[in-house]
C-alpha cells in the first residue's frame, strides 16, 4: 500500500489501482484531476479536514465517491453521498477496509465547544487519530502522528506515540510549523518510534511511503 502526504492532514492511500483520501481540508493543495478514488474519510468537521471545494473536485472526477464521517460531518455535507460513522464501525470499499474509533475532538479550550471526531484504521495497518489522542486497541504497522495544533502540546504527542505499539511513524497535521518547528517536533516522534525498534519518516507535501 502506498501512502502520499498531501499538505497538513491529508493522506492519499493507493492499493490495487484504487485510492482512498483522508481529510482533504482547506490547508491542502487543491486535489485536481484525481481519479480512481472510491472513498473519502473525514475525521471531523473543521475546515482543515473537511472542505467543500476539495470534495467538489473529487466528486467531479469520481462520481460514485463515498464519503464517511461523524454525524456532524454528514450534516455539514448534506449535498453529498455521506455516511455517518461511529466507534466500532467497519466498512469495506474496494481493496480498503476502514475501521472507526473514538468519539470526540481533543479540547482546545473550555470556552470552545468540543465536536465529534473519529480516528481511523485503514486495512488494519495504518492508524490516524484525527484531532484526538484516541488509542487503537492493537498494534499497527504505521502510525500517522499529529505534530502541531492548537489542541496539543508536544508532551501529549510523546505520550500518545509511546502508548501505541507500531513499526513506522510519519508526521501529519503540521501545516502550522516552521522548519524549526518541524525539526523539533519530528525529533520527539522519531526518538519514541525508534525506542520501539521502529522507523520514523518525515514526508514533505507530495512525498510517499510504501508499506
Amino acid at each position: 500500500m502506498k501512502i502520499t502526504k498531501q499538505g497538513h492532514a491529508c493522506l492519499i492511500f493507493e492499493e490495487q489501482g484504487k485510492k482512498l483520501v483522508l481529510d482533504p481540508g482547506s490547508y491542502t493543495t487543491p486535489l485536481e484531476g484525481l481519479t480512481d478514488v472510491g472513498a473519502v474519510v473525514i475525521t471531523h468537521a473543521h475546515d482543515d479536514h473537511c472542505f467543500e471545494a476539495q470534495l467538489d473536485r473529487l466528486v467531479a472526477t469520481n462520481p460514485g465517491l463515498m464519503i464517511f464521517g461523524p454525524p456532524q460531518v454528514q450534516t455539514r455535507l448534506a449535498k453529498y453521498n455521506t455516511t455517518a460513522v461511529y466507534h466500532g464501525d467497519h466498512y469495506p470499499v474496494g481493496p480498503f477496509t476502514i475501521e472507526f474509533m473514538g468519539d470526540l475532538h481533543a479540547e482546545v479550550h473550555h470556552s470552545i465547544p468540543v465536536i465529534e471526531n473519529r480516528a481511523v484504521l485503514i486495512n488494519d495497518r495504518v492508524f490516524y487519530p484525527g484531532d484526538s489522542f484516541t488509542l487503537p486497541d492493537r498494534e499497527v504497522e504505521l502510525l500517522a502522528v499529529p505534530t502541531s495544533a492548537p489542541w496539543l502540546k508536544i508532551g501529549e504527542v510523546m505520550d500518545f506515540v509511546s502508548a501505541i505499539k507500531h513499526k513506522k511513524s510519519i508526521a501529519t497535521h503540521n501545516a502550522l510549523l516552521s522548519d524549526f518547528g518541524h525539526a523539533l517536533n519530528n525529533s520527539r516522534v522519531k526518538q519514541l518510534t525508534e525506542a520501539q525498534g521502529g522507523e520514523f519518516t518525515y514526508l514533505l507535501n507530495g512525498e510517499s511511503i510504501e508499506i
